[in-house]
């Protein structure tokens, strides 16, 4: 047998075991993810039915995100037939909030913006109440996405726009989410000095776990989506929008290990901690340079 004949047979099989319709994705997700939680909450629980969860939840979180995006048209798609969302589609506005890619990323500028500020608001507010360099850091950091937005969303009100402007703003934002990354260090490294992390009461942090993948996964998605348009200011958006959600990652693991299991292994949680904020941290660096160097390209190029 050839290589290409293997390749093509191992193709089919992870298509068949990891690419699943919505369907058959969400009747084996829903499940597990309800398995997983009852072992993690559940008392006396069985071995053997913990490690099955822990494997079903590994196996769900897989086929939940290559399968996302059929996912959410099969929801969309159950939805559209609904008799009130055909009556809210009459709406221009909602119609075109709903159809438009532009013109929703463009709102999206708004919602982001307000909710950056009113979130920096309350983690500087809690961090001057308690004197908490923690909560001060992530204001910084939320700040920062809030200029960000600011400047995109100023551009996108101004008239005679033009490509070098546009390329300008774009190389902007880059600038910006380098200094940004300092924050994050911050955030990264008292994380790791105090061993301590976020935390959700209750059962908000499955809540917060399912936000977080849902973030990333949307987040990763438009990025590449928007590239096509042509349009910097919106690619920049979408760069912001990852950075947010890769923090929130982050938040999320910290919170995960604090409440099921590194409380009497402060070592695992500090190494962790540290390999997943390196990560994000490269990575956010590593988008800010492209976006320099490129815009800085397209504005020697169109000139």
């Amino acid at each position: 047998m050839d290589k290409d004949k293997i390749v093509k047979i191992f193709k089919k099989i992870f298509r068949k075991v990891f690419l699943l319709p919505p369907v058959p994705a969400l009747l084996i997700s829903v499940p597990s993810y309800g398995l997983v939680i009852y072992a993690l909450t559940g008392k006396n629980v069985e071995p053997a039915v913990a490690y099955a969860a822990y494997f079903l939840s590994a196996y769900a979180f897989i086929i939940t995100v290559t399968g996302i995006i059929g996912i959410v048209r099969f929801v969309r798609q159950g939805i559209d037939n609904h008799p009130l969302v055909k009556k809210a589609l009459g709406i221009p506005l909602v119609s075109r909030y709903l159809r438009e890619d532009m013109f929703r990323a463009e709102t999206g500028l708004y919602q982001g913006f307000f909710i950056n500020l009113l979130y920096a608001g309350v983690k500087m507010f809690s961090g001057i109440l308690y004197r908490s360099v923690w909560f001060v850091t992530l204001a910084v950091y939320y700040i920062f996405l809030a200029v960000m937005r600011a400047s995109l969303l100023h551009y996108v009100r101004k008239t005679g726009k033009n490509k070098v402007s546009e390329w300008k703003r774009y190389r902007l934002c880059g600038i910006i989410l380098l200094f940004m990354n300092i924050a994050l260090t911050g955030i990264i490294i008292l994380v790791i000095h105090q061993n301590s992390g976020f935390e959700y009461p209750g059962m908000l942090i499955y809540v917060m776990a399912m936000y977080a993948f849902y973030a990333v996964v949307t987040a990763v998605r438009n990025v590449v989506k928007f590239r096509k348009y042509g349009t910097p200011v919106m690619s920049a958006a979408k760069v912001i929008n990852l950075t947010a959600a890769l923090v929130s990652m982050l938040s999320l693991e910290t919170a995960m290990l604090t409440q099921f299991g590194a409380a009497d292994d402060p070592a695992f949680r500090q190494i962790m901690t540290a390999s997943t904020g390196a990560g994000i941290s490269i990575i956010v660096v590593g988008m800010a340079v492209f976006m320099i160097v490129r815009s800085t390209e397209q504005i020697k190029h169109i000139k």
